[in-house]
């Protein structure tokens, strides 16, 4: 049983670095403001459907890591 969680915790590791590295990165910060650019509409909300399925994909699978890393650390699971 222990070898299949680490198995698998190994796995949704690999998938959420994955999905990490896909998301687009915030390109505002204190450059934007202090230069005062104003984002557009179309730039504030393109691809948003795709950003807001790994959002919510980098969430569900850092739950299930924090889930299975504390069943190993448990004493429940040998």
């Amino acid at each position: 049983m222990k070898t299949a969680l680490v198995i698998v915790l190994l796995i949704i590791s690999v998938i959420l670095a994955i999905v990490v590295m896909m998301q687009e990165g915030k390109e505002g910060g204190l450059t934007s403001a202090v230069s005062g650019t104003t984002e557009t509409y179309w730039s504030k909300n393109k691809g948003k459907s795709k950003e807001a399925v790994l959002k919510k994909i980098t969430a569900v699978l850092g739950i299930l890591y924090m889930i299975i890393a504390l069943l190993l650390s448990s004493k429940f699971i040998k």
